[in-house]
Order: structure tokens, then C-alpha cells, then sequence
């Protein structure tokens, strides 16, 4: 066997036990691994309908058969389970070295249940397993997390993934993070693991990655990498990171801002990855076997005394990672704030406290657009939640960590806070979910891509401005319900691999590592394998949300896209015709009228007896 390790560790935090199982190798042949494993797994292993926060909700981290090995960018693991945000099957993403370091302990997942009555960290260290006492890590921040756990355990090399006080305080969109930066950062995963009472999970391994054919893995790899380093999107995420993207939603009318209110922003040029790069980035950060390197690593240096508006100690540190292009429109465009060191100082909170930037932002937003139509007043918050307030984003960043003041509202997310005030129409997401950095009316397929997504609002899944901006048009429904059926599976197999997406952005497609997944399993895959089993895992997580109670109705996106066009910009006029979409996607994917995959299609993915 290459590129797996077949094993699985078993947690139960409620008996305090843990034990290592096989994982069959049909599932691990039929999913490949990663996301596609883990679904299989939380399909099997627990009731869709429990709630998220319940002992009975079921955690899972799965690598694929590429983490840890020397693949491009082989760095990834996932974590699934209910999310708490959304109240449906979430699969969250992360880089950095945790996830190989878990391979080489020999595991290619780890399944948790059950809660604990006190706090706990996971200790690995290849067979050695011990659930041990956090109570004295309880409190800390992400980074005094791991640091402190580096200095009690004292084993080079040792790897942390962790939740901080916002997974504790059970912020509905805290992080997992690990490395300190990286981040599982959607849906609320890192919730999940603090109602478990699991603070970290700590992980050193002596052990590889073995390989079924070391010379044809060799050659994919070489052939991947030449793919790679003539793709514009590889230079340009090295030299300017992500937030070289803002460019591109800007100039297309497609940059959300002030809560989608508008579709671009007066000072985008503050925010974007040139800016970063010319005036705060001190170098390139890159996670495991990476080649892109698109990670920021940015110091405030003589503006490090503004926004000292809380008590945090950490508001104080000068130099951190980010912002990515998500958190930089998210805690800068959506909420109207211009300031590259508030939006510095706003993404490192969320890093060090443990929080998804996206929602975050977001949600903050949204309270903010409450504020300006005169909902919530100033005897409802501390300070004005005015858009553009640097002030309040960064101290409201940390006050939802602590659950502090308004931030209390703030911690249940956007959709839950617009419920409370009488105006859900501010929340801008689907399934509970905040939209990520691209306005639908700027891409008009986004708009079916988000509505359609299993974990709720995600770009990740399907990335239609590429698409749109040079092989089709951005503002028409022409062929963008097949184009993103036909990505979500694409994107769902590569999710399975141990591959990092922007792989797939910067040159490195399906027809590039599947060669590699071969050479490195000794199973025979070919695209159309790829494919057929990112529609069948695709279709899998659709089963298990109808199970949950979801239904055509959560397929949906708020009035403001559907009505509400922008009045200038190139986007001006432009709506959303998800009706026109909708129906061409679930016919695309042999699903019936109100979105159930039909028996003939559950039939030819062999899911037709689950």
C-alpha cells in the first residue's frame, strides 16, 4: 500500500480512550481519501439531525494520499463534521505541517466523539496515544497554545493544531488553527471541537509517506511542476499572495462592500496585494512541499501604537501572517475600512483568538448596516458601528471573541444576529453562512455556485471568475449552472488528494495529479475516475443534508442579490437569476425538481442502497 496508511484513530473524549482501527480499503479506493473518506465515515457514523454542539456530532481530520509526500503543495488535511454555523455537513480546509505530520505518526485520519467534562489535548506521538489535562492551556491564545505545548513536551519537530478562546467561548465561526496561521477556518468547526472540551491535538511523527511506484511518481511530479511555473496565477500568488485578487473583483464590480451594498470599493488600492507587498510585508511564507509561497508575513512597525483600543496583549505585536485576500475585503472592503493596520491588526486578533476573518468581517458588516439604518443604537454598543471605523473593528474583533458587549451577538454569526434585530436581510449568505469576497452580480455564476454549496456559502468549491472573465461572460446565466456541476466535482476530488487548491489555479488540473495519486496508491485512476468520484462524495454530502432537513428551500441567496442591482460600476443593473439556474443545475446533475438526486443517478454512483 503507498500513499495511505490505512489507519484511523478512534477518540472518545466522554470515555477518555482512544485506539487505532483499519480503514477498509474499498472506502479508501472508492473516496481516495481526505474529504471524500471523511464523509464516508460521517455518513456511517452519526445521525445528521443532532445537533452540532451535541457529544454525539462527530469530529473527523483526514489527510489524503498525497499530504506529506514531496507533491506540490502536499499539504493539506480536512475536517468534517456538523458544522455549527451551519447546521450542515462542513469540510474545512488547511495547509501548513499539521497534516503531514499526522501521516508520518501513521494515521491518515482521526475520528473524535463524545465530550469531555474537562478540558483535554490529544497527544500523538506515532503509536504512543494519550488524551491528557488542558486546563492550564484553557484560556490561552492559538499562539501561547502551541507554544506552551512545545515547551512541556519538549519534542522537535512537534506539530499543533488547537482552538483559541473563540472556540472555547463557542464563537459560531471559530477556527481550527494549527502552525499558528493556518486555519480549518469555515463553518465553525473549531466550535465543534471546543463543545468537545479538546483544546489541541499535538502531533509528532518518525515515519514517510511510503509509495507504490517511486519513478512514476517522480515523473508526474516533475510534469506537475512544469505546468505550474509558466501559469501567470503561480508567479502572481508568489509575488503578491492572494490579495492580488482584489484587483480582479474590483475592476469587474464584483468587490462586495459595505455589506454588498456596493460592488466596489473607493480604497481597494490600501487593501491589495501590491500595497501589502510595497509597504508591510517583510517575506514570503510557504506551507509544507509548497512552491507558491503566497503566505504574507507583514509587520506594523512605526504604525504599531494605532487601534490600541482593548486589553488584549496580542493587539500589541508589531509583525504577524496575512492578511490573504479573503480577510483583507472581508475585515477591510465589507465593513468599509480603508486602513491596511486595522485590517492587519483585525486579522492577526482572529488568528491569535481563533476566528474565521470571512465571517468575522462579515458578520461585523452586517451590524454595522443594522447601525446605520438606525436598528442598533448607541445604547446597544460601545463604541458607533459605523462603516469605515477602524476603532470598531478591531476592538469588536476581539470583544466576539470574548463574547464581550455586543460581540455576544456578534459570536452567533450573521444570520442569528439579523433573526435577533427583526432584519435577517442583512445576513449576506446562504445555509448560515456568510458569502466570501465575490458579489454574484459581478459573477453572476457565483450566485448558483454559492446557493448550491453543501457547506453553505464557499468559493472554494466552485471558482467561477476565471471562468467567466475569460471563457464566457461575467453578468449572463449562459452555461454557468454546467460549468460549476462540472467544477464542484473536480474540486471535490482534488479536496480528497492532500493537494492544495490554488494547485489547481496555478496550472496543476486533474490531468496533472492524477498521475501522482496513481503513482503514489498503485490504484489505476484516471480523470474520469476522478471525476465520477467527486460526483459521488458531491452527492453523498447532498444525502446527508436532506437527512439533516435541508431542502430546495436552503438553495437559495438573499433578496438583495436577486433584486437589488448596483446603481454604478460595471455591474451596475445587474442581478442574480437564480431561477433561471437553478432548475439547468439539479437537471445537470440528475436530481429531481426540488433538488433530490434521483434514484437512477443514486443507482450509477453505487449510492443508490445507502
Amino acid at each position: 500500500m503507498g500513499g495511505w496508511t490505512g489507519k484511523l484513530l478512534r477518540v472518545d473524549m466522554t470515555a477518555g480512550t482512544a485506539a487505532s482501527e483499519d480503514i477498509p480499503q474499498e472506502w479508501m479506493e472508492d473516496y481516495i481519501g481526505g474529504r471524500g473518506l471523511a464523509d464516508r465515515y460521517l455518513y456511517e457514523e452519526m445521525d445528521p439531525t443532532v445537533d452540532p454542539l451535541s457529544p454525539d456530532n462527530v469530529l473527523i481530520f483526514a489527510a489524503g494520499p498525497l499530504t506529506g509526500t514531496c507533491a506540490p503543495c502536499g499539504s493539506r488535511y480536512m475536517v468534517i463534521t456538523k458544522g455549527a454555523l451551519t447546521n450542515c455537513i462542513t469540510t474545512s480546509n488547511s495547509g501548513g505541517f499539521w497534516g503531514p505530520e499526522l501521516k508520518f505518526a501513521g494515521y491518515d485520519m482521526v475520528l473524535i466523539k463524545g465530550a469531555s467534562e474537562t478540558p483535554k489535548y490529544l497527544f500523538i506521538y506515532d503509536d504512543r496515544v494519550e488524551l491528557r489535562d488542558a486546563s492550564h492551556l484553557w484560556g490561552k491564545t492559538v499562539g501561547d497554545t502551541e507554544d506552551g505545548l512545545r515547551e512541556e513536551l519538549g519534542i522537535p519537530g512537534l506539530r499543533t493544531c488547537c482552538i483559541g478562546p473563540a472556540g472555547e467561548n463557542l464563537v459560531k465561526f471559530a477556527c481550527i488553527m494549527n502552525d499558528k496561521h493556518r486555519a480549518a477556518g469555515r463553518s465553525g468547526v473549531g466550535t465543534v471541537m471546543g463543545s468537545k472540551g479538546l483544546k489541541a491535538i499535538a502531533v509528532r511523527g518518525t515515519g514517510g509517506v511510503e509509495l507504490s511506484d517511486g519513478d512514476a511518481f517522480m515523473k508526474a511530479l516533475w510534469d506537475m511542476r512544469g505546468e505550474m511555473v509558466v501559469n501567470p496565477t503561480y508567479e502572481a500568488f508568489g509575488m503578491f499572495g492572494t490579495a492580488s485578487t482584489i484587483d480582479l473583483t474590483q475592476t469587474f464590480g464584483g468587490l462586495p462592500t459595505r455589506n454588498f451594498q456596493q460592488g466596489q470599493f473607493e480604497e481597494a488600492e490600501n487593501l491589495n496585494g501590491n500595497t501589502i507587498r510595497d509597504t508591510r510585508l517583510t517575506t514570503n511564507k510557504a506551507c509544507f512541499a509548497c512552491t507558491i509561497a503566497c503566505g504574507r508575513v507583514c509587520e506594523l512597525g512605526e504604525h504599531s501604537d494605532k487601534f490600541l483600543v482593548n486589553t488584549h496583549p496580542k493587539n500589541w505585536k508589531q509583525a504577524g501572517e496575512g492578511p490573504e485576500y479573503e480577510a483583507a475585503w472581508a475585515l477591510g472592503a465589507d465593513t468599509g475600512v480603508g486602513d491596511l493596520d486595522a485590517v492587519l491588526k483585525a486579522n492577526w486578533l482572529c488568528n491569535d483568538l481563533g476566528m474565521d476573518p470571512i465571517s468575522m468581517g462579515s458578520t461585523l458588516a452586517s451590524a454595522m448596516e443594522l447601525y446605520q439604518e438606525g436598528t442598533v443604537t448607541d445604547e446597544h454598543v460601545e463604541m458607533p458601528l459605523e462603516f469605515g471605523s477602524a476603532e470598531a473593528l478591531v476592538r469588536m474583533t476581539e470583544a466576539t471573541a470574548y463574547r464581550e458587549g455586543f460581540g455576544d451577538d456578534l459570536a452567533e454569526g450573521a444570520k442569528l444576529m439579523g433573526e435577533k434585530w427583526e432584519n435577517p436581510d442583512v445576513f449576506m449568505g446562504v445555509k448560515g453562512q456568510e458569502f466570501p469576497a465575490y458579489d454574484p452580480r459581478g459573477f453572476v455564476g457565483m450566485g448558483v455556485a454559492y446557493a448550491t454549496c453543501n457547506r453553505g456559502a464557499c468559493h472554494l468549491r466552485a471558482w467561477t471568475p476565471g471562468f467567466e472573465t475569460s471563457e464566457s461572460t461575467p453578468h449572463t446565466t449562459d452555461g454557468k449552472s454546467e460549468w460549476v456541476v462540472h467544477e464542484q466535482h473536480r474540486s471535490t476530488a482534488h479536496d480528497a488528494t492532500g493537494l492544495c487548491l490554488f494547485t489547481g489555479f496555478a496550472g496543476g488540473v486533474l490531468e496533472t495529479f492524477v498521475p501522482l495519486v496513481a503513482a503514489a496508491t498503485g490504484v489505476d485512476y484516471t480523470v474520469d475516475d476522478f471525476e465520477t468520484i467527486g460526483e459521488k462524495t458531491w452527492n453523498l454530502e447532498r444525502l446527508w443534508n436532506l437527512k439533516a432537513g435541508l431542502t430546495k428551500a436552503d438553495d437559495n441567496l438573499p433578496k438583495r442579490l436577486l433584486s437589488e442591482p448596483h446603481t454604478d460600476g460595471p455591474s451596475a443593473g445587474v442581478t442574480v437569476d437564480l431561477d433561471a439556474m437553478l432548475p439547468v443545475y439539479y437537471s445537470e446533475r440528475g436530481w429531481d425538481e426540488e433538488g433530490v438526486p434521483t434514484e437512477e443517478k443514486l443507482a450509477e454512483l453505487g449510492l443508490a442502497s445507502m
